[in-house]
């Protein structure tokens, strides 16, 4: 089994963004997915930055895959994709079916991202033929779920999203600038104020969400580290963690050393917390926090 660093989901600055990257080029993460894939106007980085820090990557040694945007809504957003597609070094994580479809028209293999809906084996299996390489399940689905889809070895990969924030939705929306009485059009990007999102409470005080711009995440942060023995088993490829701080490097890199040690392996637990959650991995309620089997 593979560990991968998901794309940076929240807005931080370029010399952060730089920052951080540096870090995962010197650390043990073998894959690394890299790009912006929540909004357009997001406009720390350009495209070329992003392609600079692919190559770094690359140069360190990691596999690099280009995450693309999860809501294509304007012509320039199609553009700018085409260009991810056309990179002519690097394959796509594909967000979006418009991803899936310049991907197949250029006989390009790619990765097929959690927010794409695939709930059965015959979706995959006909985006395997498009070209899919490996797909990311749905966070939404279950343990049992994944094992029915892949009782007889798929052609592709499988990926887990096993620790970070859960990218709940996407809405054409912005939540954050509408917090802060801003239309989207001006929003003045001010979700680089909040570097892990916007916490949303009920009335209760209760954490229940983040609104991180046009995305919806959850509260608490998923944890399934103590199921990797049994993901491996499975026959899951990659376990990803998703960043939300300069420490998810180190997280990730100690889940590296980790899964080559099956000791360690065995008893990676999980202690409970409110601020942790695991739930839809076992069939329930995405925001509870249940013991393994």
């Amino acid at each position: 089994m593979n560990i991968s660093l998901g794309p940076l989901l929240y807005c931080w600055q370029k010399q952060q963004v730089s920052d951080f990257y540096q870090q995962v080029a010197a650390s043990n993460i073998p894959l690394v997915y890299l790009g912006e894939a929540v909004c357009s106007r997001r406009r720390e980085l350009k495209w070329g930055d992003y392609l600079e820090l692919a190559q770094m990557l690359k140069q360190a040694g990691k596999d690099v895959v280009i995450s693309t945007l999860a809501l294509i809504e304007a012509p320039s957003e199609y553009t700018e994709l085409k260009r991810q597609v056309d990179n002519g070094e690097f394959i796509i994580e594909a967000n979006d079916m418009a991803a899936v479809y310049l991907a197949k028209e250029h006989k390009l293999p790619f990765v097929c991202g959690a927010s794409i809906n695939n709930y059965n084996r015959a979706s995959l299996d006909i985006l395997a033929r498009f070209g899919m390489q490996r797909f990311v399940m749905p966070i939404e689905l279950s343990k049992a779920w994944l094992g029915q889809v892949i009782q007889d070895k798929p052609a592709f990969e499988v990926e887990v999203l096993g620790h970070g924030y859960l990218p709940l939705a996407h809405s054409a929306r912005c939540f954050t600038a509408r917090h802060k009485q801003l239309t989207k059009d001006s929003c003045e990007t001010i979700c680089r104020q909040y570097s892990k999102g916007l916490l949303a409470q009920t009335q209760e005080q209760q954490p229940l969400l983040r609104l991180n711009g046009i995305q919806t995440q959850s509260a608490a942060c998923l944890d399934l580290r103590s199921e990797l023995a049994d993901m491996e088993q499975m026959g899951v490829d990659v376990f990803r963690v998703s960043p939300s701080s300069m420490e998810c490097i180190a997280n990730a890199s100690a889940l590296v050393d980790s899964i080559n040690t099956p000791s360690a392996l065995q008893s990676n637990t999980v202690p409970l917390s409110a601020e942790q959650c695991n739930g839809y991995w076992f069939g329930e309620a995405g925001l509870t926090m249940q013991l393994g089997e």
